[in-house]
């Protein structure tokens, strides 16, 4: 693995540049994961504010800081690592599959022959697409988690967007966004980094395929996890 991330990180700075194959993945990132990342968002920032109004108002009767602790939770962790999450079942398992039937189809070694670094045109703009695109879809993500919470806050629990606002602004502070943003950049260039790695190791027919899908999805959520606490673990300092 460590060698693959030198070698992609390298090819970030070392032409060719692949400039078609970058932005055919991030359309392949961004446009056809936007939908459902919106949709699964949205019902997930639902359930955190109803149930957080519902504890709250359990153990202390008044729920009137539900609205800034949804948006700070929402903000820190749920719209970074949802998105991320589902990212790597939909974008993740498909560059595994993609690069593994590559592999056992022997066109990985038709690149070779040809002289193109497979590094070069596999991985580097796959992961400079998930990248720029795991940062634009996390914002997105938060956003639409926003509006839904205050949507609901307003419906349910009968708080004006105005209150909303107000009560985000105590506990939400600027560099919350900015954390949230490299959080999804980080998500994102675990994604096909570990794609690839499985894709590019991948044995001969469709078991193995489905074994590195398999693998990919796992190993990747798990690295996100983990990468969510150190981060989180680190930013933490630098309120």
């Amino acid at each position: 693995m460590m060698p693959l991330i030198v070698e992609t990180l390298a090819g970030v700075f070392t032409p060719p540049f692949r400039r078609k194959e970058f932005f055919q993945q991030l359309y392949f990132v961004g446009n056809k994961s936007l939908f459902i990342i919106v949709f699964c968002v949205s019902f997930a920032a639902v359930v955190t504010i109803l149930e957080s109004s519902f504890h709250m108002k359990l153990v202390i009767q008044n729920d009137s800081m539900v609205p800034g602790f949804a948006a700070l939770l929402i903000l820190r962790e749920l719209g970074a690592v949802v998105t991320a999450l589902l990212l790597t079942s939909r974008v993740g398992a498909g560059y595994a599959s993609e690069v593994g039937s590559m592999k056992i189809t022997e066109q990985v070694d038709a690149l070779k022959m040809l002289g193109i670094d497979p590094i070069n045109f596999l991985v580097v703009p796959r992961f400079l697409a998930c990248v720029l695109g795991g940062m634009m879809l996390t914002i997105i993500a938060n956003m639409t988690c926003i509006l839904s919470a205050m949507a609901v806050s307003q419906s349910v629990l009968g708080y004006t967007p105005a209150m909303f606002m107000t009560s985000m602004h105590r506990f939400v502070q600027f560099q919350d966004i900015i954390f949230a943003t490299i959080k999804g950049g980080c998500f994102g260039a675990v994604i096909p980094l570990v794609a690839c790695y499985y894709g590019l190791r991948c044995e001969s027919g469709a078991e193995g395929v489905g074994r590195a899908t398999t693998n990919t999805v796992v190993v990747a959520s798990i690295a996100i996890i983990v990468i969510d606490f150190i981060l989180s673990y680190t930013f933490s300092y630098l309120y």
